[in-house]
């Protein structure tokens, strides 16, 4: 029954139902998370493999002849880069192939344009208060690497369709204390929007007002199908190209969640005059990346069909609680008005709009019953939620069994929430 179609007696009936059966929940002691992103262990098992393809017998050489032990190679191994190219869909000798962390390249790029900018223009702690795009919901460590840096966040609409491009485009078209703007093109933080081909297209025709602008294209879930009907991502690569805005784009990816998330592979891909900057940057920061780590990702997954393959064993393991996410989010809140999801067709998350000013207590009922989700609000810039209704699920990490009990709490905690704000304006 539609929560909000209900009297004020019906509403106080269901409302202590609920309270009983929460109370009976809390009796059981659970201790679930449910709160990040993270890779099961049954995932993680999925690239043991890897560490024994390089012992002391394994060939150390690169498909160029150079030792992987000794120092160089500062872009990565040759072959790494043509393996990123295909994943990431830009140029190999446009990519340099760093250490294990994604965002740990980010950080370095936003660091290495406030200290020594891009375009020849003044670096960015030179200019000012600086301003920078954030589609939300979207992904909190991207906004925590701005607000470290002390700009202004601007929260833009996301849309399934991707960022709301009438507000990019009047913000980085007319602000040139616009420096650039935050995507998840394909599977978005946390709703799984992937970004049509009217917004890439939109994106590449950008005339900023600031030369220094960037686009940051973190396509962290660009293999990271669920469905036989995975999204499709026009090229912006290709696209910047035709528009002649080849400088635009900064892309960014990693094999955190293809082999092991703390000791994968991340690379950065962008023009030449941008790697000519970012080289000079890296050169006083390392001689060389870890090349035995890049050795064994080649050994393991050895090319893009490799890297599909290992992506159909993971998806043989997500799939089924991904499905178990939105079956529970369909039985138990379908209907009632009080509650609407995504359906995503890869990615890490499902994203809930609960009821405007709900998501805090739900997230609280949670937390005193004994699961964990990742703090209401989290998905927006300072992590403030102006409607306080979204909330990020994380279906990945908790074994099956669990799984289905933090679901149901989950949908329990909501339907509580709900009648306790409905009661308030009955």
């Amino acid at each position: 029954m539609d929560f909000q179609a209900m009297s004020r007696e019906e509403l106080s009936q269901v409302k202590q139902e609920l309270e009983n059966r929460y109370h009976e929940v809390q009796a059981l002691g659970l201790n679930l998370n449910m709160a990040r992103g993270k890779p099961s262990e049954e995932q993680v098992e999925l690239s043991m493999p890897m560490l024994d393809t390089l012992n002391s017998r394994s060939k150390m050489t690169a498909s160029n002849g150079e030792d992987c032990r000794n120092y160089g190679m500062a872009d990565g191994l040759p072959e790494l880069r043509l393996l990123f190219a295909e994943m990431m869909g830009v140029d190999d000798h446009n990519i340099i192939v760093g250490g294990n962390s994604s965002l740990n390249m980010m950080f370095d790029v936003i660091s290495c344009a406030m200290t020594h900018g891009f375009s020849d223009c003044e670096p960015w702690m030179h200019q000012g208060h600086l301003k920078f795009l954030c589609p939300a919901p979207g992904y909190d460590r991207h906004f925590a690497i701005t607000e470290y840096f002390g700009m202004e966040l601007i929260p833009i609409e996301m849309t399934p369709e991707g960022p709301n491009m009438d507000e990019v485009e009047r913000w980085v078209n007319n602000d040139p204390q616009v420096k650039g703007i935050w995507c998840v093109p394909k599977y978005s933080n946390p709703q799984g929007y992937t970004y049509s081909d009217e917004t890439v297209r939109r994106f590449a025709a950008l005339q900023p007002a600031a030369r220094d602008f960037r686009i940051f294209w973190d396509n962290a879930y660009c293999v990271h199908d669920l469905t036989n009907t995975p999204d499709e991502l026009l090229n912006l690569w290709y696209e910047c190209r035709k528009t002649h805005n080849i400088d635009l784009p900064i892309f960014f990816a990693s094999t955190s969640k293809i082999t092991f998330p703390g000791a994968g592979v991340a690379a950065v891909g962008a023009s030449e005059v941008n790697l000519a900057i970012l080289r000079k940057h890296y050169s006083y920061q390392t001689i060389g990346p870890d090349k035995l780590n890049q050795l064994r990702h080649i050994y393991f997954l050895r090319d893009m069909e490799g890297v599909k393959a290992q992506m159909q064993r993971h998806r043989k393991v997500i799939a089924p609680k991904f499905e178990i996410v939105l079956s529970k989010l369909s039985d138990h809140l379908g209907g009632k008005g009080i509650a609407e999801w995504t359906n995503p067709n890869g990615g890490y998350f499902v994203s809930v709009q609960v009821l405007d000013g709900c998501a805090r207590r739900v997230v609280q009922l949670c937390k005193e019953a004994g699961v964990q989700l990742t703090g209401a609000g989290a998905a927006y810039p300072y992590g403030k939620d102006p409607r306080d209704s979204n909330i990020r699920l994380a279906p990945t990490y908790p074994p099956v069994s669990e799984l289905e009990v933090a679901m149901d709490l989950f949908c329990l905690c909501t339907e509580l929430a709900a009648a306790e704000k409905l009661l308030e304006t009955k």
